[in-house]
C-alpha cells in the first residue's frame, strides 16, 4: 500500500505551501525539449524492442456508454492474442473497462496476468459526494479490478482546495489498500498551465497514488509530450525525496506507433530506464495496439498488413 504523505501539520497551509514552493515550469523549455526528444531516430534493432514494448504497456480501453458484454470480451480476448496470426506478439498489460463490466473482464483474463482497470470516482467528471466516490472505487474492486483508475476534483483543485483533493485521493487510498493499484487521473486538458500539473503531480503523490495519469480521453487536449514530460520529473524528483516509485499513464490521442516511441525515448530520458516497464509506465488507448501490430508486421515480414487485417477496437 502507498501510505499518503502527511505534510500538512493540520491544516491545508503547508499542502499549499509546499505545491506553491515547487520550481516553476519553463513552458518554452518544455515544449522544446519535448519537440527535440519527439524528432530522435531509432535503429532498427531498437524499433523491435520499442513496439514489442509499447505492446505490452497498453490498458487496452473501452469507455462508452454503448459498451456491451461481448465487446469487453472482445477486448479481452484481443489484449490475450493481440495478433492471432503471431503468438510471439505480447499481450497488453491490462484492459480498462467500467465499473459495472469489470467482472466480465475479471473473469476472461484470469490466470494471464493480464491486470483488470477500472474507472471510478464518478469518472470523468469526478463531481459527486465523497461517500459515492469511495462507493465506486470499493464495487470496482469487488468486482475484480485490481487497478482503479480515479479523477481528481479539478474544480477544486483550480479553486485552490488542495486540502480537498488531497483528502479524496487519501480516502479512496484507504479504500482500495493493497487490493489494487491506484492511478489517479489529472485530467490535464483542464488543469490550463504546466505548473498546475507538477502541482498536480506531487499533490496526488503525496495523497498516496501509485500511478498519475493525464487524462480520461473525454477532453481535449489529452496527452502530450510536454505535459508528460512534466509528469515523469515528477515522479523522477519524488522517488529522489521520498524513496517511492510512481507510475505514469499518458492517455487520450496517442495512436500510432510513431507517437509511443516518442514517447518511449520521453521517458527514457526524462525518469529513466527504471520506467521503462509496464510496472511503471503504460498507454491508455484503443487505436494505438493496431498500428503498433502493423508496424510490427512490416518488420518481420517486409510488407504492410491492411487495418482491417486486425479486429477494430
Amino acid at each position: 500500500m502507498s501510505a499518503p504523505v502527511d505534510i500538512r501539520a493540520g491544516t491545508g497551509s503547508s499542502l499549499r505551501e509546499f505545491l506553491h514552493g515547487l520550481p516553476g515550469v519553463d513552458q518554452v523549455g518544455a515544449e522544446a525539449r519535448a519537440a527535440m526528444l519527439a524528432s530522435r531516430s531509432i535503429k532498427t534493432t531498437a524499433k523491435q524492442w520499442a513496439l514489442d514494448m509499447a505492446i505490452s504497456m497498453i490498458d487496452l480501453t473501452t469507455l462508452e456508454g454503448q459498451d456491451t458484454p461481448g465487446k469487453v470480451r472482445a477486448i479481452c480476448a484481443k489484449a490475450k492474442r493481440p495478433d492471432p496470426a503471431d503468438p510471439t506478439a505480447p499481450q497488453v498489460a491490462a484492459v480498462c473497462v467500467y465499473p459495472d463490466l469489470a467482472h466480465l473482464a475479471a473473469a476472461e483474463v484470469k490466470g494471464t496476468g493480464i491486470h483488470v482497470a477500472s474507472v471510478a470516482t464518478a469518472f470523468p467528471s469526478g463531481r459527486t459526494s465523497l461517500e459515492v466516490k469511495l462507493a465506486d472505487a470499493k464495487y470496482a474492486i469487488e468486482a475484480g479490478a485490481d487497478e482503479v483508475d480515479m479523477v481528481i476534483d479539478r474544480g477544486a483543485f483550480l479553486a485552490g482546495d488542495y486540502q480537498l483533493v488531497y483528502d479524496e485521493i487519501a480516502a479512496v487510498r484507504e479504500v482500495v489498500e493493497d487490493a489494487a493499484h491506484l492511478k489517479v487521473i489529472l485530467e490535464t486538458g483542464e488543469l490550463v498551465t504546466l505548473d498546475n500539473v507538477r502541482r498536480a503531480s506531487w499533490l496526488a503523490m503525496l495523497a498516496g497514488a501509485d500511478f498519475i495519469k493525464t487524462s480520461t480521453g473525454k477532453v481535449s487536449p489529452a496527452a502530450t509530450l510536454p505535459v508528460t514530460l512534466v509528469m515523469l520529473e515528477a515522479v523522477r524528483d519524488f522517488r529522489a525525496t521520498h524513496g517511492r516509485q510512481v507510475g505514469v499513464k499518458p492517455a487520450g490521442g496517442i495512436r500510432t506507433a510513431k507517437d509511443a516511441i516518442r514517447y518511449l525515448v520521453l521517458v527514457n530520458e526524462t525518469a529513466g530506464e527504471d520506467w521503462l516497464d509496464p510496472a511503471w509506465f503504460r498507454f491508455g488507448a484503443s487505436s494505438l495496439l493496431n498500428d503498433l501490430l502493423m508496424q510490427r508486421t512490416k518488420m518481420m515480414t517486409g510488407r504492410y498488413s491492411g487495418p482491417d487485417y486486425f479486429t477494430l477496437d
